[in-house]
């Protein structure tokens, strides 16, 4: 039987306001040096310099360097989640609300400190990479959430199939501006990308698909 990999354990939470306080500089000075300089040059001793604190400050916290890229992969993914969680709760009440407010969601929290994203995802930890896929399946299930009570507007032959469609190719468009070269970086460019994809979402749920036009 194949043995499952080690991974490491869960770094310490800080249990009073101050401990948190230091771990937010941490994690904040953290993800400054791997959005400009990369993972490799981010290091225990250029993190705690950036942050103002003792390199054991951070060891008390961390085991090492592969711990603490875990806990900022995972402030990183769970400020993801919130903020799509919040702009569909403010969606207008209709399927075009819902759908537009996702895409726009999407690729700004993609945007948001795009060099850090694929920088992380280069770790390969299985730690990261199972962290990825919860966050991926959370943000599905927020959509398909927000989108239920507007289920009947769809007009493909099997609505809640085209929405999980819509939601899978709406997820990989805005996870594939992140990593390209030429990704959309403007703020009137991204918002006018994220209106094509609501567009395009839009279209396919309202449009009857091509079994049930052969039926009628």
């Amino acid at each position: 039987m194949t043995e499952e990999p080690e991974r490491p354990a869960a770094h310490r939470e800080p249990r009073q306001a101050r401990s948190a306080a230091t771990l937010a500089r941490v994690l904040r000075a953290a993800e400054e040096i791997v959005s400009d300089s990369g993972l490799e040059e981010m290091t225990i001793a250029g993190v705690a310099q950036r942050a103002g604190v003792a390199v054991g400050t951070i060891y008390r916290r961390f085991e090492d360097k592969e711990q603490l890229v875990g806990a900022l992969t995972e402030r990183m993914l769970e400020r993801r989640e919130k903020y799509v969680a919040e702009r569909l709760r403010a969606a207008g009440p209709s399927l075009s609300g819902v759908m537009n407010a996702y895409a726009h969601a999407l690729l700004q929290s993609f945007a948001d400190n795009s060099s850090l994203f694929p920088e992380l995802l280069r770790t390969r930890g299985a730690g990261s990479l199972d962290r990825g896929a919860r966050t991926i399946t959370e943000l599905h299930r927020l959509l398909l959430e927000a989108a239920a009570p507007y289920i009947d507007q769809i007009r493909r032959s099997e609505s809640r199939q085209a929405l999980d469609a819509v939601g899978r190719a709406l997820l990989g468009a805005c996870f594939h501006n992140s990593v390209r070269p030429d990704a959309f970086t403007d703020e009137a460019a991204r918002r006018r990308y994220a209106e094509e994809l609501g567009d395009m979402a839009i279209a396919y749920l309202l449009t009857p698909d091509r079994h049930r036009d052969a039926e009628t």
